[in-house]
This record gives structure tokens, C-alpha cells and sequence, in this order.
């Protein structure tokens, strides 16, 4: 009989559900990666499992769905909890899919109630009354609002969440996370008994987060971003819930050509792109200045092929506000984002097949789309190597290797650092 994993997570994207997992292995945690609810009878005992998949910006029925599954599979193995993985950010627009998502997960789980805590300090992204920061600006002053496809214009996350959602949402408010213990548990059952079953965390500190993970540690379904993740193994050792010696893992390197794909429209991507580019070529496809999908794909191979002889090379599909309003005016907001999505995924099936077998990808959605053109179900996901940034390797005699980053997140020399990490994992950790 397989053994009854302590956490479950189901993740709204690839490179989330990644860094999570990569959270936990670097927290002596055995944890298991994939991106299809199916797999996850085929695993082994393990003590957590991350079902990624691509529901943050699909339309909310399929995302509910998707979700749903998710959760009876890892159900199904006597998950001890549930972990509702989104952005720090809060990506979703009024029609969800945050609210939609955690309220099929309320009702597959039973769970009582929910906390939602996307906050991280150390990247400060705070919360404060309910509203998200980022750094010293409110979020709808930031960059985040003009996201092409979950723009954040509203901070108060208590009334985004609950314009998607008919469940309650009240609000934890920083007196109580910071005290926490009794008075935030007693913060939690008077709102409980008034009827709100969703609520919004405010976070400062990471002391914050040692609070809301002490309450929520025991609690069938929790929420947030991955950085709270890390605050509940040492809570599952103390309850007995993790035995032996911390799990080990380092990833096997892979070599072969290696190959840049963003499609991540992030100031922080832009910003990666240009200083890759000092040292290697780098082709920026205009969604309004090609025929098709198809003459695009064929026209960025003939011009990368000859070069990955020498090196890495980088294609993209980013792009400033202005240059994204453009292509969005042309296909449509969803349009544009799907035809960017199929030029990454047919140029990375292709570059597969010219032996490429080290691939950064930028972007969740675009990180999605490639992992679903190459048919990967399962990785080996390595140990957090830092903010938005996950590292991975396919099972089999032809490995692949995978970095997935968050649009957002990462050193502005990711992707040269990553790329020769895929070569010398440990030289490189």
C-alpha cells in the first residue's frame, strides 16, 4: 500500500507548481512533480506531491475542473492537506479564477474554512489591510496593472476575491498574525461565527508567515503563494509527520544545446532578455509583424539552427505594454496570448528534435505550453535555487533539462546561469 502523503498542491501554473516543489526539496522534503492527475496513483510513497497545470488565465469552468481532478487524485491517496498554489500578485481578473478555484476546493476538501496568503517579504510583496504592495506601491500602481491578461487594478485583495467568489471573505487583520497563536486563532473563529469562511492574511514580516502557517498547518485546505511552504515542514517534524532524515536530491546534469523561450511580457523578463543578449544572439518575434504561426515558427528556425552549432541561443515573444497593446488590438487579448503560446510550443517541439535538450522558459503560461508540446508528465524537480526559479530533469535515458521561471521573478543573469547549471548542477548549485 503506498504511503499518505502530507501535502498536496495543486498548482494554477507550471512554474509555481515548480518552485514549490523545489521549496520543499530543499527542505529535506520527498516530493514528487507532475503536471497530469493521472499520474499521481503511478507515484511512490512520497511526502508531498505537486499537480501543476495550466488553470491561472483559462476560463473558469475549465480551471474549476481541472482543479477538481487534481484534488480527487491527491484525495485519493489520503492527502493529509490541501495547498491551493497561485502568484504573489493575486493574478485573476472578477471572473476568477482564484474564487472559483477555492471554492471547488472547499467543497472537495469539506474544509471548514480558507486562508489566502500570497505575501512574500523577502520580495516585498506584502499585505496591509488587506491590501497588496509591491515594494512601497500599492499593486494597481505598479507595473501589475498593465498585465495583458490579469491586470491588477483594485489592492484590496477582500474585495478582488470576493467579486469571484459568494463565500465570505473577511480579513486577518496584522494585530492579530502578529501576535498569533490564541489571539489569531480566536480571530479566526469570531469571523467563522459571522459566517466568513474565506480569509485574506495580512503579511509584513516572515514572522507573519510563522504565524499563519502554525494556524493553518492542521487545517484541510490552505492557499497562497509558495513562499509560506517553507514555514510548514519544520511544523510537520515537530508533529511527528515527517520521520528519518531529511530527503536528498540532486539532479543529473544534461548536456546538448541549449535554447531560451519567453514568452513572459515582466519588466524583470525584458530585463534578463537584454543581458542574455550581450552574449548571445537573441531573436524577438512581433506578433503583428508575421503572417501566421507557422511562417513564424519556420522563419525563427532557419535563423536559430545555424547558430546553436556555436551556442545557446533566445527567442522571444515578450514585449513592452505599448507593442502588447498593439498585438492585442490586432488578435484580441486572448487571440494574442494563444498565438504567442503556439510559436513557443511549435519552436520547442522543433528545437527537441534538432537535439536540444536544455530549455529556459519564461513565463507560466508559456512554461505550460512547453511542457505540454513535449509530453512531459512527470520531473525530478532540483532544490530552490531562488525566487520565481525552478530546475528540472526528465526521467529516461534522453533527459531534458528545464528551467521554468516566473515573468516577474529571477537575476537579471538567469539565463545564463541556469543554462550552465543544466551542464554541472552541483559546480553551478
Amino acid at each position: 500500500m503506498m504511503g499518505k502523503p502530507v501535502f498536496g498542491v495543486v498548482a494554477d501554473d507550471l512554474t509555481g507548481g515548480m518552485e514549490t516543489a523545489a521549496m520543499l526539496v530543499a527542505h529535506g522534503v520527498d516530493c514528487a512533480f507532475v503536471t497530469d492527475p493521472e499520474a499521481v496513483d503511478t507515484i511512490g510513497d512520497v511526502d508531498a506531491i505537486v499537480v501543476a497545470q495550466k488553470t491561472r488565465v483559462i476560463p473558469a469552468a475549465q480551471a474549476v475542473a481541472r482543479t477538481e481532478r487534481a484534488a480527487r487524485a491527491l484525495l485519493a491517496r489520503a492527502t493529509r492537506q490541501i495547498f491551493f498554489k497561485y502568484c504573489a500578485t493575486f493574478d485573476s481578473t472578477d471572473d476568477g479564477n482564484i474564487g472559483p478555484v477555492a471554492d471547488i476546493l472547499m467543497a472537495t476538501t469539506g474544509a471548514p474554512y480558507a486562508a489566502f496568503c500570497p505575501a512574500s517579504p523577502a520580495l516585498k510583496r506584502t499585505v496591509y489591510n488587506g491590501h497588496l504592495f509591491l515594494g512601497s506601491q500599492l499593486i494597481s500602481e505598479s507595473p501589475k496593472r498593465h498585465d495583458p491578461l490579469t491586470p491588477m487594478t483594485d489592492p484590496d485583495l477582500v474585495r478582488v476575491l470576493q467579486r469571484q467568489t459568494k463565500t465570505r471573505v473577511g480579513l486577518l487583520a496584522h494585530p492579530a498574525v502578529s501576535q498569533g497563536g490564541t489571539t489569531l486563532r480566536l480571530a479566526v473563529a469570531d469571523q467563522a461565527a459571522e459566517g466568513i469562511r474565506y480569509f485574506i492574511t495580512d503579511t509584513i514580516y516572515d514572522r507573519d508567515l510563522d504565524a499563519i502557517a502554525e494556524l493553518t498547518c492542521d487545517w484541510p485546505l490552505m492557499t497562497g503563494n509558495a513562499t509560506i511552504v517553507q514555514h510548514y515542514p519544520a511544523l510537520w517534524r515537530q508533529r511527528g509527520l515527517l520521520t528519518g532524515e531529511p530527503h536528498t536530491r540532486s539532479l543529473q546534469p544534461v548536456s546538448g544545446k541549449g535554447v531560451v523561450l519567453s514568452g513572459s511580457c515582466a519588466e524583470r523578463t525584458l530585463e534578463q532578455l537584454a543581458d542574455f543578449e550581450r552574449s548571445h544572439p537573441v531573436l524577438r518575434i512581433d506578433l503583428t509583424d508575421i503572417d501566421s504561426a507557422e511562417s513564424a515558427v519556420d522563419a525563427a528556425l532557419r535563423w536559430a539552427l545555424p547558430k546553436l552549432e556555436t551556442g545557446p541561443v533566445g527567442l522571444s515573444t515578450s514585449a513592452a505594454p505599448e507593442a502588447v497593446a498593439a498585438a492585442q488590438a490586432r488578435y484580441g487579448r486572448d487571440g494574442a496570448a494563444a498565438l504567442g503560446e503556439k510559436i513557443v510550443g511549435d519552436l520547442a517541439v522543433a528545437f527537441h528534435g534538432a537535439g536540444v535538450r536544455r530549455f529556459v522558459v519564461a513565463g507560466g503560461e508559456t512554461s505550460g505550453s512547453v511542457v505540454e508540446r513535449l509530453g512531459i508528465r512527470g520531473l525530478n524537480v532540483g532544490p530552490y535555487g531562488g525566487p520565481g526559479v525552478g530546475t528540472a530533469v526528465t526521467n529516461g535515458d534522453d533527459p531534458v533539462a528545464l528551467c521554468l521561471k516566473s515573468g516577474k521573478l529571477g537575476p537579471v543573469d538567469l539565463f545564463t546561469r541556469a543554462l550552465a547549471s543544466m551542464q554541472n548542477p552541483e559546480e553551478n548549485a
